[in-house]
């Protein structure tokens, strides 16, 4: 289960549920409560996990993010595990990018009734997945840090339990330009489709690995 800088497996790449099935897949879940019910949430989730400041198993994020047991990575052929090994795909191309070519980097967003981008899903899950460790994720988080305003463009997309913004708006000026959230040389990056109110360097270690959950 530890982090390598290997390709996912072929039988698990062979077993990977499609991603628009997977969506339906976590829809028809809403009642377990997974971490996501969308494709941006998901995207948004495990694009939080690779570019985080701590190496995680995959256990523990992918069983909240998909609202599973951890027997169900030791059965293929089920649903859960064709889902399992449909997140492993996409950490591992997220992971990939992020190391080779950062800003080619395209979160997964869906579009409003009026044609405009929705950034809320994408922002709300790597929210979801920074709880995770969100000790770790503390110094971005302090205002009074000028690294935080490096999450601020995530964190104005994100609500709180009383629908309420969890940054202020007049910290950070909004831009559609594409430009980098994480920005370090030779580091991964991550780019939601907002400017940052700064791009001072994130003192995050870099992890381009891929996961190899298990060989079947």
């Amino acid at each position: 289960m530890s982090p390598r800088r290997l390709k996912a497996s072929s039988p698990m790449a062979a077993a990977a549920m499609p991603l628009a099935a997977l969506e339906r897949w976590l829809q028809a879940r809403i009642d377990r409560h997974p971490a996501a019910t969308s494709l941006p949430m998901l995207d948004g989730y495990v694009a939080a996990i690779v570019a985080g400041p701590v190496s995680m198993s995959p256990l523990d994020w992918i069983c909240p993010l998909l609202a599973i047991d951890a027997d169900a990575f030791n059965h293929g052929g089920t649903p859960e595990f064709a889902a399992i090994s449909a997140v492993a795909q996409r950490h591992n191309e997220i992971s990939n990018v992020l190391t080779t070519a950062p800003d080619r980097f395209e979160p997964m967003h869906q579009r409003k009734a009026n044609g405009d981008v929705d950034l809320g899903p994408w922002c709300q899950g790597f929210y979801t997945a920074m709880r995770l460790r969100l000790s770790a994720w503390a110094p971005l988080l302090d205002a009074s840090n000028v690294n935080h305003g490096l999450l601020l463009p995530i964190l104005l997309h994100c609500r709180d339990d009383q629908g309420r913004p969890r940054s202020d708006r007049h910290q950070w000026t909004f831009c559609a330009t594409p430009t980098p959230i994480f920005q370090r040389p030779s580091r991964p990056r991550a780019n939601t489709g907002c400017r940052s109110a700064t791009h001072a360097p994130a003192d995050f270690r870099r992890r381009g690995s891929s996961y190899r959950l298990r060989s079947w």
